[in-house]
């Protein structure tokens, strides 16, 4: 359905793009609408089942997981790096952070959206409020690095594990609550 509804809005854009060529000043409004309306609707059942699926059963569950994976990966990872920061070259802490965070902040990213789902919007809200806020410290750490400013670099690797603690935080309290709903 995905397939065909994707051929649906390319055929509506490549005809709509075709009927605009063919007069430089007039457009056959008669065949043009038909073909947007139909380019519309292809958008919608492109979202409607792009929504089915982020709501299966199988998909939240993997990503439920996945979200707690990266989470613990990345508060350990930090809570290393924290305790070795100053052993690290400033300019080498930007290797540090592709090497041990890239990978779980990625997969974070591509499963968040699931967290809506699963725990509602506040909660989805609260955690990607730290989550996010701890993102731009790890970001300004790696600029810091590239830049050679050490009392940044050490500043803000603490910053972002604080803020990272707090997504956790806010994180478990989310699953204990949803499971605490959960019909025995």
């Amino acid at each position: 359905m995905k397939t065909i509804s994707y051929l649906i809005v390319m055929a509506a854009f490549l005809g709509g793009a075709f009927l605009t060529s063919l007069d430089q000043t007039h457009v056959d409004w008669v065949t043009f609408v038909p073909v947007i309306v139909a380019g519309i609707i292809g958008v919608f059942l492109i979202k409607r089942e792009e929504a089915a699926h982020a709501r299966s059963s199988d998909r939240l569950a993997n990503n439920r997981r996945v979200l707690g994976e990266s989470l613990d990966n990345i508060v350990r990872n930090l809570e290393a790096l924290n305790g070795r920061k100053e052993n690290v070259p400033t300019y080498d802490m930007r290797f540090e952070i592709d090497k041990l965070f890239r990978d779980d902040l990625n997969a974070f990213a591509d499963a968040r959206d699931s967290m809506k789902h699963i725990f509602g919007l506040q909660a989805f809200a609260d955690i990607m409020s730290s989550f996010a806020a701890g993102e731009r410290y790890i970001n300004r750490v790696w600029s810091a690095s590239t830049d050679g400013y050490v009392d940044e670099v050490l500043t803000y690797v603490e910053k972002s594990l604080s803020q990272f603690e707090h997504a956790k935080e806010e994180f478990d309290k989310a699953v204990s609550e949803n499971e605490a709903s959960a019909p025995a």
